[in-house]
């Protein structure tokens, strides 16, 4: 039984056979007090790309292993690079969701050991990228939604082209894999008035399997 569940989706939206979205799967208010307690222990922080730049969106983790990118190059590391010590572990509540969904995209053994939590801002987003830095790309991703709805667009696995585009609302779940596990894909801004939970801020938890 899913711990977070409201009820079965009343639609599963299918894009092609690797990307599957399901509508209000789980209860983001029973979340929040979970991830409260993440960040607590592991605070939020702006990542650096390689190149030096700052993210604009704010990032944790939890797991055996967090997902980290500074000068020195995108890659997971077992313990928080600011404290030292190691991530929190990935709520119960978390790992069944992110479980039951890809049960439903035909992975029921779905262990995840990353969960990387992004904090979205009016003003922040994600450009289009490749989730690569993983060691068994037969695995797929899965990312809860929780406050203001966000477009989310994917396309192939090269840059450039037609991409899909999803609206990501509180309490979605979407899952890609197979064919789309290496796709690229953007997250944009928070829709402005589209949840007041999070002070209109939208969170993120992706889960993966890492090592």
């Amino acid at each position: 039984m899913r711990a977070l569940s409201l009820t079965e989706p009343s639609t599963s939206d299918w894009i092609g056979d690797d990307i599957l979205h399901l509508p209000r799967f789980f209860s983001s208010v029973k979340l929040l007090p979970r991830l409260r307690e993440i960040f607590a222990l592991a605070p939020l922080r702006r990542m650096v790309t390689p190149g030096g730049k700052s993210m604009s969106a704010q990032m944790t983790n939890a797991g055996e292993v967090g997902w980290v990118s500074d000068k020195k190059g995108y890659r997971y590391e077992k313990v928080d690079p600011i404290s030292g010590r190691r991530w929190p572990n990935i709520p119960n509540e978390v790992k069944s969701v992110a479980r039951d969904a890809c049960s439903l995209f035909g992975h029921p053994d779905y262990q995840p050991d990353c969960c990387l939590i992004n904090h979205y801002s009016p003003e922040a987003q994600m450009s289009a990228h490749q989730d690569r830095d993983e060691e068994d790309f037969g695995q797929p991703v899965v990312s809860l939604s929780i406050g203001s709805s966000a477009s989310f667009k994917i396309g192939g696995n090269e840059r450039g082209g037609n991409m899909d585009t999803i609206i990501l609302r509180d309490g979605d779940v979407l899952v890609f894999g197979r064919s789309k596990r290496l796709a690229y894909h953007s997250v944009g801004r928070p829709r402005k008035n589209s949840n007041p939970m999070l002070d209109g801020d939208r969170i993120c938890c992706t889960c993966r399997v890492a090592r």
